[in-house]
């Protein structure tokens, strides 16, 4: 409430309330009189006129009564008169009367009666004169109107307002006058500080009379006064400082336009790390192919056990080595935020059993037991990067069997969440290997750090690959956490969002017609894997112990109940049974002892994959079921079920051969054909159990051709296609199987693994072949081929690489011979116009040539060429060039004594 307003109400409102009340006063007072006065007036009346009412009434004289009454009425203001006898009736009234009220009896002394607005006197007429009998008359009733008390008050009501009216508007003008003359002042000293808070400092007040409004006129002006003398001297400051801020401006320009040559300097020197770290590490790369080369022609010639050991120590300190440059790469681009994650759908099954086979050799080395248990409820199929996903897996299982020297390494995938189409699986890597502490768990996903020092020396490793792994699930959008005890194992976890758009709950592989199968399994976990896989499938597992007959015998048996000790009860087993046995071995396919199983039946070597049992059940218990597959997939059914078709598909004549000749036998029958056209062609009334797929082929590389046979028919899509080639990078390794490829072969293929991808796909057990021993490899000319580590011509090595068979091994270099003219005129061509895709045809074409061919030097120059192609492109080529250009001229000179060798009787 402003002061103006307090003032109005205080000069205001105490004036008129006293005036209010002593007006209330007074009305109360002046209504109280005149009723009063009324009250004495009609008492006076009727003691006046009683006697003479009663002498009127005595004698019954009307005209008194009437002259009387008149008198009354005009004398006193009465309405009317009314006379009464004893009885009640009424002998005479005048003026204007009310219904009289019902009265039998005269009232026993004068009264007064007040209504609303009519007084009633009431007088009883009693005959007690001296002159006069006392007896009983009547009475006397007279009425007096009061409404003039009213009407006298409401003007009395009317002039005290209209004087409170006259009073209040006195009042409010001489307020006004008083709260303007004291509240001016006030007014003109608030807008003057409202201006000098507005910076106007210029204003100033007029002193008033009143001492204390003097007062504060004065302080405004001093406060004026001092503002106005510190914006001078702020003025002057914000000058000084101006200039100084232009001095200290001109000086961050001179330092920004150093920073920004500083960070032009920055962006340069890390584009020229980023691009040294690339070269080195290619650079690191082609010495270590060459390393990698050297020992496995080292690893074919003649060799003690003790040089063996030395360079078996070579090579893994080669691949440790190699795994180091391709972490550091993933490492590299993950800091960089140039890595992309890629949306295709997923078999988690297939991706895992590829992890697991990928991991057989080291799990088989160690004798440790490699399970893999996916639930049933995990759909298929996700969406999602099957390249990282595989490369998350592949090092958390690598690490498990790495730090693992007993017992097993579990790998479990299990749906943890579904809404809707985001699908949320929690996948987890058991082991039961050295464990962590807690100490070491908090680092464990650091960069280059490992829970000890000395693993890195011990086990090898760059610390990267569960930084990496954790970069890989967070960008993914999961989490990745390690539970674990020292001396009690590791347990790694991680979760994984994927999208489900199309998937549904996973069929079964397999229909069984309820056989029993009989199982010996010591192992726990897999034996609780076999029993639920084979109640899925419709089989009855049974235990091994138990006394019914069996359609199957299933024995998992590990490297100790091979020994000779036990081997006899094993065999005495299986000749008993009447049924086929199952064997499943925890060692690899050269270690397997050759049992009989005379009623039929297979081996494999654990860890198997699903689709390797699978195959296997329905070879042992549903013979037919091939045959019906092949009907239903609307591809005519191979003449000899026991016959297996291998598809080779390359572009170079002398590989189609060689592989050929490594492979073929009475049980694998060989189809050739030299292009992804080709192929495409045959494969229309054709089926294979299996393709050998050259990647790098004119017109239709070896993926779009694997994509467009898995697209022909049921078949196609589930037949195992194996990609060949010279030259692999991990990166394109990984990329091929992301396509549908199921594993990859380098050339020049080695025969154990070749062996190992037959029996992994195809159960086909390992058939070693028989090196042809001849005089030839003896005679002075051959040897001294082959007496240098790098010799042009090598026909031991050819002919192991040949299968043992010498004439194959000799054709072979001939013919690679006969090339290197086109081959060399082709390259310097492509060379001299600088067309890198035309150079790097022909080299890789020459790469996958002389890899099955006794020409180490050739081999060894081109591989390093194409590897330096692939990584650095034309430049740093020449000298390489020139050096496979001398090879391949020294390697022409063997040409005739070759040709007489190769006439040579088989």
């Amino acid at each position: 409430m402003s002061l103006n307003t307090r003032l109005l109400f205080a000069l205001l409102g105490f004036p008129l309330l006293v005036y209010a009340m002593m007006a209330i006063l007074l009305m109360v007072q002046s209504d109280t009189a005149e009723r009063a006065a009324l009250h004495e007036r009609l008492k006076d009346a009727g003691e006046l006129l009683t006697p003479s009412f009663q002498l009127a009434m005595a004698d019954a004289d009307f005209q008194r009564m009437e002259r009387l009454s008149r008198r009354l009425l005009d004398r006193y203001g009465l309405s009317s008169v009314s006379l009464f006898d004893e009885q009640g009736n009424r002998l005479f009234v005048l003026g204007r009367s009310t219904p009289p009220q019902l009265r039998l009896t005269a009232p026993s002394a004068p009264l007064i009666e007040e209504e609303e607005h009519i007084w009633r006197l009431l007088v009883p007429l009693d005959s007690v004169l001296p002159n006069i009998n006392p007896t009983g008359v009547g009475w006397l009733e007279a009425e007096a109107n009061a409404r003039p008390l009213t009407l006298e008050r409401y003007k009395l009501l009317a002039s005290l307002s209209l004087g409170g009216m006259l009073l209040g508007l006195l009042l409010f003008l001489g307020a006004f006058a008083v709260s303007r003359y004291i509240s001016r002042p006030i007014e003109e000293a608030n807008q003057a500080l409202y201006r000098l808070s507005r910076g106007d400092y210029r204003l100033q007040l007029t002193p008033a009379r009143p001492s204390e409004l003097r007062q504060l006129a004065v302080h405004v002006n001093s406060l004026a006064e001092h503002f106005q003398q510190s914006q001078r001297d702020m003025q002057t400051q914000i000058e000084q400082a101006t200039s100084e801020l232009q001095e200290s401006m001109e000086t961050i320009e001179e330092q920004n336009i150093k920073l920004d040559l500083a960070h032009r300097s920055a962006l340069r020197a890390n584009a020229v790390k980023s691009e040294f770290l690339a070269n080195m590490s290619h650079e690191i790369r082609t010495p270590l192919n060459g390393i990698i080369g050297f020992c496995r022609l080292l690893s074919r010639s003649r060799l003690d056990n003790r040089q063996q050991g030395w360079l078996e120590h070579v090579h893994r300190a080669c691949d440790n080595l190699l795994m180091l440059v391709n972490d550091v790469l993933d490492f590299s681009k993950l800091e960089a935020n140039r890595l992309t994650l890629e949306e295709v759908d997923i078999d988690i099954v297939s991706l895992l059993d590829e992890v697991i086979g990928l991991h057989a050799p080291e799990a088989q080395r160690k004798h440790l037991h490699l399970v893999a248990m996916i639930y049933d409820d995990v759909p298929t199929p996700l969406s999602g990067d099957p390249l990282r996903i595989h490369q998350v897996l592949s090092n958390l299982v690598g690490n498990a069997l790495k730090f693992t020297h007993e017992g097993d390494v579990i790998v479990r995938v299990m749906l943890d969440t579904q809404e809707g189409q985001h699908v949320v699986l929690r996948i987890s890597v058991s082991d039961t290997g050295i464990g962590l502490s807690e100490e070491h768990q908090k680092q464990l996903f650091s960069a280059f750090s490992q829970a000890k020092p000395s693993h890195s020396r011990q086990f090898g490793g760059s610390g990267l690959g569960l930084s990496i792994c954790r970069q890989l699930i967070e960008r993914m959008g999961g989490t990745i956490s390690v539970e674990s005890e020292v001396g009690h194992g590791s347990t790694f976890s991680f979760t994984l969002p994927l999208l489900a758009n199309q998937s549904g709950e996973r069929p079964a592989e397999l229909t069984l017609k309820s056989p029993v199968v009989r199982l010996y399994e010591t192992h726990t976990p897999t034996r609780n894997t076999l029993e639920y896989l084979l109640e899925r499938w419709g089989a009855i597992p049974v235990a091994f112990t138990a006394n019914e007959p069996e359609d199957l015998l299933m024995l998992c048996l590990d490297q100790d109940e091979f020994e000779i000790e036990r081997r006899d009860y094993w065999r005495d087993l299986i000749e008993q049974a009447a049924c086929p046995v199952l064997i499943l071995a925890n060692t690899t396919s050269y270690d397997l002892p050759p049992w009989e199983l005379p009623h039929g039946g297979e081996m494999l070597c654990k860890p198997f994959t699903r689709a390797q049992l699978v195959t296997t059940l329905r070879h042992l218990l549903q013979p037919a079921d091939k045959e019906i597959a092949s009907a239903q997939s609307k591809a005519p059914p191979p003449t000899d079920p026991s016959v297996i078709d291998i598809l080779i598909v390359d572009d170079n004549a002398s590989n189609r051969e060689l592989l050929k000749a490594l492979l073929e036998t009475d049980q694998l029958r060989i189809t050739l054909a030299d292009s992804g056209h080709e192929a495409l062609a045959l494969a229309v009334n054709y089926t294979a159990d299996m393709v050998l797929m050259d990647i790098r082929m004119p017109g239709m590389d070896g993926v779009e051709t694997s994509q467009a046979l898995r697209r022909i028919n049921n078949h196609w899509s589930r037949c195992p296609i194996i990609a060949v080639t010279a030259h692999a990078l991990s990166s394109e390794r990984q990329q091929w199987l992301a396509a549908g490829l199921d594993d990859v072969l380098i050339k020049p293929v080695d025969e154990a693994q070749l062996q190992q991808l037959l029996l992994r796909f195809l159960a086909v057990p390992p058939s070693l072949p028989t090196v042809t021993s001849t005089a030839t490899l003896q005679r002075k000319d051959t040897t001294e081929f082959a007496s240098e580590a790098l010799a042009a011509v090598d026909l031991t090595m050819g002919t192991q690489l040949a299968g043992g068979k010498e004439s194959v091994a000799y054709a072979q270099l001939i013919r690679l011979i006969d090339s290197l003219d086109e081959t060399e005129t082709q390259m310097r061509a492509a060379y001299a116009q600088k067309n890198l895709a035309m150079l790097l045809d022909w080299v890789h074409g020459l790469n996958g040539a002389s890899r099955y061919c006794g020409a180490p030097e050739l081999a060894l120059l081109v591989e390093t060429l194409e590897t330096r192609l692939r990584t650095s492109g034309l430049s740093h080529v020449e000298s390489l060039l020139e050096a496979l250009y001398t090879a391949m001229a020294r390697l022409r000179t063997h040409r005739s004594r070759l040709a007489d060798g190769a006439n040579a009787p088989e």
